[in-house]
């Protein structure tokens, strides 16, 4: 199994990336191959709009997404990592997703293909209130989304309480991640 964690946060060692990381450990730990992707080492601009995805000419936008897309071809699963910000995901997560428009086609588009639906997908927050709940609705709402777009969502996570101590040092946190990574593997593996 193919695995790629992106970590759209602007911090590439904060506490994103570490939660990411430690998914794609567990992972890794089980036989999947797992690569690091970081927005903040990467030149991805906003979509534009222009719809040029839609006529079947992919996105026209000249940027590192272009080499995203080719990956993403051969993946079978996204761990996508983002910081909770004015209780939503971060602007680089919000970019980023926008921008997968190009290459997800759910069923009810004229140019929906099979390859890219059911992709499995964890998404995995951090933020700073205390509260795991506080922001539930919008972890709810970017879960269906994902599922509108046919990818297979086998988590959200959240890990809240990231003003009080970081993610590395929160108590058995890096078993939990881990074991979610490797729950990945072995499902498919059933």
């Amino acid at each position: 199994m193919k695995i790629i964690g992106f970590i759209a946060s602007p911090q590439k060692e904060g506490n994103t990336a570490w939660i990411v990381n430690k998914i794609l450990e567990g992972a890794k730990e089980h036989g999947g191959e797992t690569q690091s992707w970081y927005f903040s080492n990467l030149n991805i601009k906003p979509c534009n709009g222009c719809l040029t995805c839609v006529e079947g000419n992919g996105c026209i936008i000249n940027d590192d997404m272009q080499r995203f897309y080719k990956a993403f071809n051969e993946i079978d699963a996204l761990v996508l990592g983002s910081p909770v910000y004015m209780g939503q995901m971060s602007a680089q997560a919000k970019t980023f997703t926008d921008r997968l428009f190009a290459q997800i086609t759910p069923r009810f588009s004229p140019r929906f293909t099979e390859e890219n639906a059911g992709k499995k997908l964890i998404l995995a927050f951090t933020q700073g209130n205390p509260d795991s709940n506080m922001f539930q609705a919008y972890f709810d709402y970017t879960k269906k989304m994902f599922q509108m777009l046919e990818f297979d969502v086998k988590g959200v996570h959240v890990v809240p309480g990231m003003r009080n101590e970081p993610a590395s040092e929160k108590r058995g946190l890096d078993n939990i991640m881990k074991n979610i990574g490797s729950s990945l593997i072995k499902e498919s593996l059933r």
